[in-house]
């Protein structure tokens, strides 16, 4: 491959893949500026995606920008480029997030390379449908370990009375929220309804929402907000979810941008393990309840993210801004 700059299509080609990536009630709080004569993207943060009662302090903000960036270097990567990324680039501007640099030729037997994970990008797609009962294989348990860990991030799985605790954490927070008129007002912009007439851009569809829970325990958000939707089916989900808890020993800015790294690429890594996924968010949006989400053995003090994993449906695909919408192009 020669070290020609990309054309315009090819670079909103690679921000299409980048756009793929999941954030908390599909807000998409992101925008990418590319730069051709320095072959170099800035991701920023874009407060359109805010969640202001959800999300105060913009740590779901940044995870999603996280995981934007990590499907834009699976994407470079995918198309024999290498490239520099640069987390928080310019001190003073804290919504620059990251920079990635078009440097060269993708170089062959490089550890780091991402490409692999390609085919998953546009597969991945959150599952709030019941999964199986069927135990993960410790292979795949490593496996997705081992990608959240070239983020230098730890990935552990909840068991015993660890997993009950996060179960009872989600439980309460889930209760919090459906009374909480913030988050009520979240959920409203973020959500859409059948008979809604708002451009079909961002949030999360109705068709999206998943089955009622009828029984189980796993921790899925009633995107209806409690409310009866007509025709909803109701569906029997796992006694024992599979809960997998991201953490760093820090948390700042740079962590969380890590985390969404990581989340993305531990999602598809298990999107080519035939695992479907999802998020269990919502003891992550009370202060007071994502302390004890920690497991006290394991040394990670913050706890950034709580995934479900399992065998079963795959989710549905929700709807993206247009790439016009979120890019735009320098000299």
């Amino acid at each position: 491959m020669g070290v020609q700059p990309p054309s315009d299509d090819a670079v909103a080609a690679l921000v299409r893949d980048a756009t793929a990536a999941p954030s908390m009630h599909n807000a998409q709080p992101w925008r990418f500026r590319y730069f051709r004569g320095r072959r170099l993207f800035h991701i920023r943060g874009d407060l359109r995606g805010s969640l202001p009662h959800s999300d105060p302090e913009q740590r779901a903000l940044y995870i999603g920008c996280g995981a934007a960036l990590m499907n834009l270097r699976v994407a470079v990567a995918h198309q024999g480029w290498q490239a520099t990324t640069r987390l928080l680039p310019v001190p003073a501007d804290p919504m620059l997030l990251a920079s990635v640099a078009l440097t060269g030729p993708l170089d062959d037997g490089d550890e780091d390379d991402p490409a692999s994970l390609y085919p998953a990008v546009h597969a991945r797609h959150t599952s709030r449908y019941p999964f199986t009962e069927r135990e993960i294989p410790d292979p795949v348990r490593t496996a997705l370990a081992d990608a959240a860990h070239r983020e230098h991030v730890s990935l552990s799985f909840a068991s015993g009375w660890h997993l009950r605790a996060v179960l009872d954490l989600a439980l309460e927070a889930e209760a919090r929220n459906l009374a909480d008129p913030g988050v009520a007002a979240d959920l409203a912009r973020f959500t859409r309804r059948a008979d809604d007439t708002r451009p079909a851009t961002e949030g999360v569809p109705e068709y999206a929402f998943g089955p009622h829970r009828r029984t189980g325990k796993a921790p899925v958000r009633d995107f209806a907000g409690g409310e009866p939707i007509p025709g909803r089916q109701t569906a029997d989900f796992e006694t024992t979810p599979h809960l997998a808890l991201l953490s760093t020993g820090r948390d700042r800015p740079e962590d969380w941008l890590r985390t969404g790294q990581a989340v993305q690429r531990v999602l598809l890594r298990a999107t080519l393990d035939g695992l479907a996924t999802s998020f269990v968010t919502q003891a992550l949006e009370w202060h007071d309840l994502r302390w004890p989400l920690r497991d006290p053995l394991s040394g990670s003090a913050y706890v950034h993210m709580v995934l479900r994993l399992g065998y079963g449906r795959p989710g549905a695909q929700t709807p993206r801004r247009p790439v016009p919408e979120v890019l735009d192009i320098e000299p």
